[in-house]
């Protein structure tokens, strides 16, 4: 089985920075594209960063400029650098990868997979 665990989130006050990392395990061939995703209560989860496996990037106009999403393709692990933070930051951020694992006939089979997701409160 395959899958990711978040962590970093926490506590922070406006215009504060937070970093937080997502690493997947298992029995893993490869991982394709890998993207954070935020949600607040009452709203839809909404895209805010995603990364491919040659690490070109993709962000959020609300988060441009602010949030820097980087993996680490040894470590299997990405990370979401936030800064300039502002309270509508505040979210669950949930990390999303598509992992490729080897399937019994050898081919490669990819599973999406979400995080857990990890709490991030921007307030004074």
């Amino acid at each position: 089985q395959v899958q990711l665990v978040e962590s970093g989130g926490g506590l922070v006050q406006p215009g504060g920075s937070l970093g937080l990392s997502c690493a997947a395990s298992g029995s893993i061939f490869s991982i394709r594209d890998i993207s954070w995703h935020r949600q607040v209560p009452g709203k839809e989860r909404e895209l805010v960063a995603a990364i491919t496996s040659g690490g070109s990037t993709n962000y959020a106009d609300s988060v441009k400029g602010r949030f820097t999403i980087s993996r680490d393709n040894v470590k299997n692990t990405v990370y979401l650098q936030m800064s300039s933070l502002k309270p509508e930051d505040t979210a669950v951020y949930y990390c999303n990868a598509h992992i490729g694992v080897i399937d019994r006939d050898r081919t490669v089979r990819y599973l999406e997979r979400w995080g857990q997701g990890t709490l991030v409160t921007v307030s004074s």
